[in-house]
Parts: structure tokens; C-alpha cells; sequence
């Protein structure tokens, strides 16, 4: 019989352990040790079933277990002191208190942080017991949360609270990826509901078209000192459209996506709002769009300074110097894009924005640049129109995303589009097992082993190299052991819902063996990851596998996405080869890749393996959660690895791009690479001993890993860098941008567009011909430059005049250009142009060329790329010709 209802029946605590409520409820106790092993020793086997969920754990102990607790005086010390610690954790000082200027410093230098940062995400992975990510996107959302809360930066997270999250992966007999969608009851998650003073459940509504609106509760998640926001829109007021809105993560059409997307935008900033009110939070001075799902935040924002009076433009302008937006895809297709019609329809007038023309929402996202589509409304054009400050998610990626994104930049050489990067990375006290932890504790004491993982800091991870041989090598043996017994329970669970009896499964105790060089691969299905690279050879792969003296086992594991039937056939295909009974002990595919996988996987495995094709894979986290157990790198050199390679504590796999005439030959000539480097390189390393029986250079390889790897790949790290290079100069220019300013502003772009046909350089001369006379000059000497430009309606104190200088190829393409400003000389001549002077230093040898430009210039711009307007020099304009440098 069905329940027509269903409702939690919460346990009550006896007075002694009411501290268990609050450590269950803040998510710290997810990266939290000491407080995992507190919730474990409260019911050991309970704690098993829960899925380590203290929340579950504690709805479904029993009352006799909870009276027996309250009278144990060993646990009651024990709970006090987790709960000081949290308390000491919450209101502590921290890196970020410790490193903020005084507010109202003037000094532009100053390293004046942010009063709060509102971080908007479309996923968040921040634990296994409150699953609302598909990837890596969201881990990473998690872990920007968790490092935040470890280094005291006021932030709030925003994101949507999916009903059904993301999907179960399980497979059918023949290997073929199956979804489910189990339902989430938010009052069975470590969540409470925003509610306003009077008690009632605080809610956002944003209006729709047609007369409808789309109203969601707020859920909070404390992840350590941040609260995450969780928007849904399982409100018995809403229609029953409205209701599914955020029913599961990445799911419906286009009109479903979009409306997920003014939910989380929109609604979001809504949802900060009512949230500072209610609890006196900071208000945010920086909004950080993490990719472009969030994008129509900067929308709403603008609605909000327009009831104060400002105009579109100039709240456009204010929005802008306090917006940072972060892409994370080096490919079109991983950016969401709607027709112009769907968006305009849920912006027209009857739509949630109302006084905010369309045609201005419309010009911010549309792909109005060359190579664009422009009837397309693109989420990350918009992202990038609305904020000041942009970056990507490593250095490869960064120059990636200045050649993707150069359209909007008109004019200027992919390497001036003003995206920066901030290579991801990871947080630590997630993602280092327990075991490497306590031999750190061993080595420098718990709290310097707690600073290394949050804080970092190179003179931490270096007590690494002090750790004895015999050590680490036990170590990562007991590793290797715990995840073939990981391997062998999931693999049999998988098996029997694959439908296998009892009587089929005997084998399973012989899968994979803790003495074997093991290689894991997990991540997202996507066809350019290529899962099934290791295949394109496969009696090659055998012998591999089966080598009598250096045999190699792998774990791989993955989900495609459920709209994608190439990726489904790409995970078929590997299990189908994993079901080989010649092979089946060596290599096994895992089903239902997520975070309680990861953290057993990726510290167990001896290799971790990475093949996109370059440069397609942004970052690629998942091998730094295993780096920093003292798993080692086997990737093409993409994304973070691209960065951060050295051959002393991992392998390079050569790649074919630019050589290769077809995909696949491509795929052909790189598999056979990896091969050779496994063969070759990796097992002999692995299984060559020294006269102790341990693999010294293998073991070396992994103490450079960790003391090198280690500090740069945390997530403490990465957030340190967004605060210092994106934050602070955001809430620094927020700060300047205040009515008068920001209508000042928009006021000069206006101006300076209109203008800017009629700005041109005329002419170009070198001064001191001599110095390049027969096409050469001699290292040190300068070039004295002259140059005439027409500036039209605008004057000398609205543009920059650069000479712009380098060593060229063969093309007269400048490389590493450097600019030097021009002065005016004087006032206009009786043409109305002007002229501007300086000189160009030649400091380098071998083929050296120059050009000019002018750009706008103006005190509050973030980069003279800025409005993407630049005037060059015609064939017509003069000499503008190159040096020969000797």
C-alpha cells in the first residue's frame, strides 16, 4: 500500500548530546575527521548504512542507543570538544580577516577585501549526502565553498535544489548505461528552510509569461562558515509546470533550461537579498558567475539599480565593475544558447523584468560578432557583456577561451582579450584519505598537517621528503588494498542488478590484486575524455593486463550524460571489454561514478590516467584529488597539467594534434604513445626494486608529487587567487562606481562609440632614421616615433596612443609585444590633427617590428580592450615599418 503523504519524523535529542544536531547540520563534518569518527562511534554499523549521512544516522537511531550515549562521559567529553572546535572553526579569525586592509582605504594597492562575494553556481558538490552535481563543475563549485569557509572569506553560495538531482547510473546485461531518479525529500538532507520572521517559509517569485509565476523556497546548507542558498520550486502554489522546474539537474528542453536559469539568476539575487535581511549578512559587493547558467544575476541587478533611478546604461556600467564571471568549457557545445524568440518572450513586457527593454537584454547575449549565430542568445556572451572581469580555469584554458571569445573583441590579438586564468584545484581535507593524513600528522603535528591542506604553503608539504621510504610504500599498499575491496563489494553490486545470481559471481574474489600497478580513469563521458582510447588496440591492452612480470590493472569509471547515446555507447563498449573473462580480473568498469567513489578511488589508484583531446579539457580536477594522495599523472598535457608537468613525478603523453590528418589517426597514433609509455616507462618504474624490495624511483616520483604538486593544486590556493586578483580589484571598482560615476561612465562610452568611426591613425615616421638606416639598428638604441591622428568629436584625455613593438615571424606577426604611450605635442593642427611623440627602446635582438594604435582610455576602465575599439594604421598610413634588430 502506497503512503498518499510522506513527512519526517525528526529524533529527539536528550539534552547532553543537542551539540550532535549542530555537527550534523553544518557540512564541515564532511572534510571534518575528528567529527566523522564522533557520528561513527554513535552507532558504527548505522553509520554504514546512513552512507556516512549523520543526518540519516541520527533519524534512525534508536532511543535506547541515544539515553546510553547521554550518560557516557568518554563521548560526552569527546562531543564537547567537537563542538568547541566547530564553534572555534565558525568565529575564528582567519587568512581573510588577517589579510584585508582597513576598510576605506583609498590606497589602490590597498588589498582592501570584499565586505561578502555571491557565488552563483548550477551545481554544487560539496558531499555524497547531498547530491546536487553532475561533475566536475560542480566539485569544483563544492570545493571553491569549502576552501572559502577554511580561509574565512564572507561568501554565499547560490544554487537550485534539484528534487531528483542528478541522475543513478546502474547498466544493463549488455553493458548499456541505465538512469534513475530517486526523489529527495529536503527534510531528509542536512538543509533548513528559510523562513521570515513570523515563522512562514521565505520565498522569491518571478513572473512569467502569460500571467504565471514561477515562486521557490530557500533551503540553507552550512558548509562550514558559508551558507549555500538552494532555490526550489516545489511549491504547492506553483502550477504544475512551474512546480518541475527544478526537478533535476541538466534535464527538459530549452524553455525548461532557461526557466532553471532565471530561477538561479534571478532568483538567486533575490534570495541573497531576503537572506541578508533576515539574518543581518553582509550585504555581497562582488557577484561571481561560475560559468553561464547564472547569467541573468546581472539582469536582476540592474532591475534593482533602475528602481533607484539609474538608467540602463549606466546600472549596466555599475553592475559590470562589481561582476566576475568564470568559464569553464573550451568547446561551443558545452554553452547553453536559446533562441532569441524564447527570450524575448519571458522578457517582453509582461515578462519577470518588466521596465527593462528587451532589446537591451537581447543585445547582451546575442552572438552579434563574426563567426556568430545571430538569432542565438548565448548564456557566456552574456556572462562575459556583464562583468568587468573574466577568467578561465587554467593557463591553457584561459588562451583557449581568448580565441573562443576574440569575436567580442574586435581589433585586438586573442592574447589582449581581457580573460585571465585561475587554475582550479582542490580541497584538500576532502579529498586526502584518512591514512595519508595521519602519516602527516606523524611527520609535523595535526595543526601545521590541517594549515598544509587549507592553507598551503610549500615549507609544509616539503616534511614530506623527511618521510622514510619503507613508509610511503606501506602506505600506498594499504591504499591499493582498501580500493580492491572497494572494487570487488561495488563490483558485485553492480553485477546483481545487471541480474547475475550468487552462483555467477565466485570470480569477483579474484578481481584486481593489491600487489598490481593500478591505473584509474573516472570522469564525465564526454566523447572528446575518449574513455575508450585504452581500446583502440586491444591485444595490445591484453598483454598489458596479462604481462606475466609487470601486469597492470585498471578501475575506470564514468557517466555519459542521459541525452547522449554516443557516450552511452562508448561506456558499452569498455564494459563489454571489462566482461571478457580473460581480462575481467585486471580492468572493471564501476557504475554510478560519484564523490563517495572518488574519495576511494582516486587515493588507491598508482597511475591516474587523463587522454582528451587537447586542448578540450579545461582543468581536469580529478587528477589532482589523486596527486595529492601520492597517485601519479599519466595525461596528455591539457588543461592543469599543461601547467604544472615535470618529469620527475609524472608522464607526458605525446600527442598527434597538428599532425594527424584525421580523428582517427589521430586516436591511432596516441593510443599507441600511451601504450609505449605504460610498457616502457611506467610498469618498469613501478615494479623495479632496490635491495630493500621497495621501488625507490617509483617512491621518489611520489614524494615529488606531493611535495611539489601538493601546495599548487589546493582549492585554498586557487580562492586566495580569486580573492587577491579578482575580488578585491571587483569591490574596488564597485566602490567607485556609485550613481554619478556610473552614469559619468556610460555617458563617455556612449560618446567615445559614436565617435570612434572617425578616429584614424594618418601617419607614422621615425624621427632618427639613421638609427634603422638599410633596415637595421643596433641593441639599445631608440627610435624617436611621430605620429599624426584624427580623433574627431573626442580629445587626447579620452584615448591612449600606443606604439606597440616585438620581435616578429615571418608573417610580421608581433610576439610578445610590449606598449609604449605616445604624449601629445601640442593642440590640434589646422586639420583638426594631433600629434603624438615618444620613444620605442630596441631591447631585443633578431627581426623586430612596430605598429601604433589608439584606444580609449578612461580612469574607470578595466583593460583598454574594454569596449573592443581600436584604430590601426592603413597601407596608406606611412612607413609603420619593422626594424632589423642585430
Amino acid at each position: 500500500m502506497k503512503a498518499i503523504r510522506r513527512f519526517t519524523v525528526r529524533p529527539v535529542l536528550p539534552g547532553p548530546l543537542s551539540p550532535l544536531s549542530d555537527l550534523a547540520r553544518n557540512l564541515r563534518w564532511s572534510w571534518h575527521t575528528e567529527t566523522r569518527d564522533l557520528f561513527q562511534s554513535v552507532d558504527p554499523e548505522g553509520w554504514q548504512a546512513a552512507g556516512g549521512d549523520p543526518v540519516r544516522l541520527l533519524g534512525a537511531v534508536s532511543a535506547a542507543r541515544l539515553a546510553e550515549l547521554a550518560g557516557d562521559r568518554r563521548f560526552l567529553r569527546r562531543l564537547t570538544a567537537a563542538a568547541d572546535d566547530l564553534d572555534d572553526y565558525l568565529h575564528g579569525r582567519r587568512w581573510y580577516q588577517a589579510n584585508s586592509g582597513a576598510p576605506g582605504d583609498t590606497d589602490p594597492e590597498a588589498p582592501e577585501f570584499p565586505a561578502a562575494v555571491a557565488y552563483f553556481s548550477p551545481e554544487f558538490g560539496v558531499t555524497a549526502a547531498l547530491p546536487q552535481y553532475s561533475g566536475g563543475l560542480g566539485i569544483l563549485a563544492g570545493d571553491h565553498l569549502k576552501a572559502a569557509s577554511d580561509l574565512g572569506v564572507p561568501l554565499i553560495g547560490v544554487g537550485l535544489l534539484y528534487r531528483h538531482g542528478y541522475f543513478r547510473q546502474s547498466l544493463s546485461r549488455d553493458g548499456w548505461q541505465q538512469e534513475h531518479y530517486p526523489l529527495l525529500d529536503p527534510n531528509e538532507l542536512p538543509l533548513s528552510l528559510l523562513r521570515e520572521g513570523d515563522g512562514t517559509p521565505c520565498r522569491v517569485s518571478l513572473a512569467l509569461p502569460g500571467g504565471r509565476s514561477l515562486r521557490a523556497h530557500i533551503w540553507v546548507a552550512r558548509v562550514g562558515r558559508v551558507p549555500l542558498l538552494m532555490l526550489d520550486s516545489d511549491v504547492e502554489e506553483n502550477g504544475p509546470g512551474e512546480r518541475e522546474v527544478t526537478d533535476r539537474l541538466y534535464g527538459g528542453g530549452s524553455e525548461h533550461r532557461l526557466l532553471q536559469e532565471m530561477l538561479l539568476g534571478i532568483g538567486g539575487v533575490r534570495a541573497v537579498r531576503a537572506y541578508c535581511r533576515l539574518t543581518g549578512h553582509p550585504a555581497p559587493e562582488v557577484f561571481h558567475t561560475n560559468e553561464g547558467h547564472a547569467g541573468f544575476l546581472g539582469l536582476e541587478r540592474i532591475r534593482e539599480l533602475g528602481d533607484t533611478g539609474l538608467d540602463f546604461d549606466a546600472a549596466l556600467e555599475a553592475v559590470r565593475a562589481g561582476t566576475v564571471f568564470t568559464t569553464h568549457t573550451p568547446v561551443a557545445a558545452g554553452i547553453d544558447r536559446f533562441d532569441r524568440e524564447l527570450v524575448a518572450r519571458h522578457f517582453g513586457e509582461r515578462g519577470e523584468l518588466a521596465g527593462v527593454p528587451v532589446e537591451k537584454v537581447l543585445q547582451l547575449g546575442m552572438e552579434t560578432y563574426p563567426g556568430g549565430e545571430p538569432n542565438l542568445f548565448n548564456m557566456a556572451v552574456m556572462g562575459l557583456r556583464l562583468a568587468q572581469r573574466a577568467n578561465g580555469v587554467s593557463t591553457l584554458h584561459g588562451a583557449v577561451s581568448r580565441g573562443m571569445f576574440a569575436g567580442l573583441w574586435p581589433g585586438f590579438d586573442a592574447e589582449e582579450v581581457p580573460i585571465t586564468s585561475v587554475t582550479n584545484g582542490v580541497h584538500a581535507p576532502t579529498w586526502v584519505a584518512p591514512e595519508v593524513f595521519r602519516l602527516g600528522v606523524r611527520q609535523i603535528g595535526v595543526s601545521r598537517a590541517e594549515d598544509a591542506l587549507s592553507v598551503g604553503g610549500s615549507e609544509r608539504w616539503d616534511a614530506v621528503a623527511d618521510i622514510a621510504d619503507a613508509d610511503i610504500w606501506e602506505l600506498r599498499r594499504a591504499l591499493r588494498e582498501q580500493l580492491v575491496l572497494e572494487v570487488r563489494s561495488r563490483l558485485n553490486a553492480s553485477w546483481r542488478q545487471r541480474g547475475a545470481g550468487a552462483a555467477e559471481l565466485g570470480w569477483i574474489d579474484g578481481v584486481l590484486d593489491p600487489d598490481v600497478l593500478t591505473i584509474g580513469f573516472a570522469r564525465r563521458v564526454p566523447s572528446y575524455k575518449r574513455l575508450t582510447l585504452m581500446l583502440r588496440d586491444r591485444d595490445r591492452l591484453m598483454e598489458l593486463l596479462l604481462h606475466p612480470t609487470r601486469p597492470v590493472q585498471i578501475v575506470v569509471a564514468g557517466k555519459a550524460h542521459p541525452a547522449d547515446d554516443s557516450g552511452k555507447r562508448l561506456v558499452q563498449e569498455l564494459v563489454r571489454f571489462a566482461d571478457d573473462p580473460r581480462v575481467r580480473h585486471r580492468i572493471v568498469f564501476l557504475p554510478d561514478y560519484g564523490m563517495a567513489m572518488a574519495q576511494k578511488l582516486s587515493p588507491g589508484c598508482d597511475v591516474w590516467l587523463n587522454n582528451p583531446l587537447r586542448p578540450l579539457e579545461a582543468c581536469g580536477t580529478s587528477g589532482m584529488k589523486a596527486a595529492l594522495n601520492g597517485c601519479l599523472n599519466l595525461s596528455v598535457l591539457d588543461g592543469w597539467w599543461d601547467e604544472w608537468f615535470e618529469p620527475d613525478f609524472g608522464w607526458a603523453i605525446p600527442t598527434a594534434d597538428g599532425s594527424a590528418t584525421d580523428d582517427d589517426r589521430r586516436d591511432d597514433l596516441e593510443a599507441a604513445a600511451l601504450y609505449e609509455l605504460i610498457e616502457e616507462r611506467v610498469a618498469p618504474r613501478f615494479y623495479d626494486r632496490n635491495g630493500s624490495g621497495l621501488p625507490g624511483r617509483w617512491i621518489e616520483m611520489v614524494r615529488r608529487t606531493l611535495t611539489t604538486l601538493g601546495p599548487k593544486v589546493l582549492a585554498g590556493r586557487m580562492v586566495r587567487e580569486y580573492v587577491e586578483r579578482l575580488y578585491a580589484p571587483a569591490a574596488r571598482a564597485h566602490r567607485s562606481l556609485n550613481a554619478d560615476t556610473a552614469r559619468e561612465l556610460a555617458a563617455w562610452k556612449s560618446r567615445v562609440r559614436a565617435a570612434w568611426p572617425w578616429v584614424a591613425v594618418d601617419h607614422v615616421e621615425a624621427l632618427e632614421q639613421a638609427a634603422a638606416a638599410g633596415g637595421t639598428a643596433e641593441l639599445g638604441s631608440t627610435l624617436a616615433l611621430r605620429v599624426r591622428v584624427a580623433l574627431g568629436e573626442l580629445q587626447p584625455d579620452d584615448v591612449e596612443v600606443q606604439a606597440v613593438a616585438g620581435r616578429v615571424d615571418s608573417d610580421d606577426a608581433i610576439a610578445g609585444a610590449q606598449n609604449f604611450p605616445l604624449k601629445p605635442t601640442g593642440g590640434p593642427d589646422l586639420e583638426g590633427r594631433w600629434v603624438y611623440e615618444g620613444p620605442l627602446a630596441l631591447d631585443s635582438t633578431g627581426p623586430f617590428g612596430y605598429t601604433v594604435r589608439i584606444l580609449p582610455a578612461h580612469r574607470l576602465l578595466a583593460a583598454s580592450a574594454d569596449l573592443g575599439l581600436v584604430a590601426l594604421p592603413t597601407e596608406a598610413t606611412g612607413e609603420g615599418a619593422g626594424v632589423l634588430m642585430r
